[in-house]
């Protein structure tokens, strides 16, 4: 049996990195307790992070989807932020990360007139400095999930295109973390109501808006201490709708396991 040498072992070392850097999701469990702790000090278990970067992957996922479509009618592969606009024209479902939409030039005068306290228009530049909070500003932290994603659809963006991908993510996570750590606050999610579309004459399905396996909304387990799976989920059910919201539980489920509450 040949002894292993250096260039061997740091070889092998090397490939094994790898395999396993091609399997790590691009959200991970780091990145979305880095945002979480600066929206909360609550303690986030490790299902509570697998199930947030499993929904957000999942909604960034419809947003690429939806501009590759759009980029597709173009016969363009590098995707313009004009595609995710038309893809969140086409899909209210994607309308995520509304602070976003302020800050960002791409969506420049799709956001209507906005108000201050005292009734006064704000500027399009007084509403960039009014955002200015850590979504906004932690946003580059996702530019590396971000590519990663790209690269798993099979396309790429340009930096203005990538930079709203970064910034949609990165108010969205902060969304969900806020919601999740309320729901922790107030012992469930005791004031919530379902929204479904139905186009105009068509009578509405009876089946549930939510996975069965899911426990009541109503009810929580678990100290107040920590956020848990099924805080997040939760939360899910507040920011989501529609499709999109049934797929990011499938996808958080299916990432944490039907048990795994804590």
């Amino acid at each position: 049996m040949p002894v292993p040498t250096a260039r061997t072992l740091r070889s092998e070392r090397t490939g094994s990195a790898s395999a396993v850097g091609a399997n790590m999701p691009p959200f991970t469990s780091s990145l979305v307790k880095a945002v979480f702790r600066d929206v909360t000090p609550l303690h986030v278990s490790r299902p509570a992070a697998l199930a947030a970067a499993a929904v957000t992957r999942t909604v960034l996922t419809d947003l690429v989807d939806g501009a590759l479509r759009a980029a597709g009618e173009e016969a363009r592969k590098k995707l313009l932020p004009e595609d995710l606009v038309t893809a969140i024209d086409r899909d209210v479902e994607l309308e995520v990360g509304g602070a976003w939409y302020h800050h960002s030039p791409t969506f420049k005068g799709l956001t209507g007139v906005v108000h201050d306290a005292r009734g006064a228009v704000v500027n399009a530049s007084g509403r960039s400095r009014s955002r200015k909070h850590s979504a906004v500003v932690g946003a580059h932290r996702f530019e590396a999930a971000i590519r990663r994603l790209l690269r798993d659809r099979g396309t790429a963006a340009v930096p203005a295109m990538v930079r709203d991908l970064d910034g949609l993510a990165s108010v969205f996570l902060t969304d969900l973390a806020r919601d999740a750590a309320m729901v922790v606050r107030e012992g469930g999610l005791r004031r919530f109501g379902t929204v479904t579309l139905i186009p105009p004459g068509e009578p509405a399905e009876p089946r549930p808006s939510v996975p069965e396996s899911l426990p009541a909304p109503s009810t929580r387990t678990g100290d107040g201490r920590t956020i848990g799976r099924d805080d997040v989920l939760a939360a899910t059910m507040i920011q989501l709708f529609g499709g999109v919201r049934q797929r990011s539980l499938a996808a958080a489920l299916e990432a944490t396991g039907p048990g795994a509450g804590g």
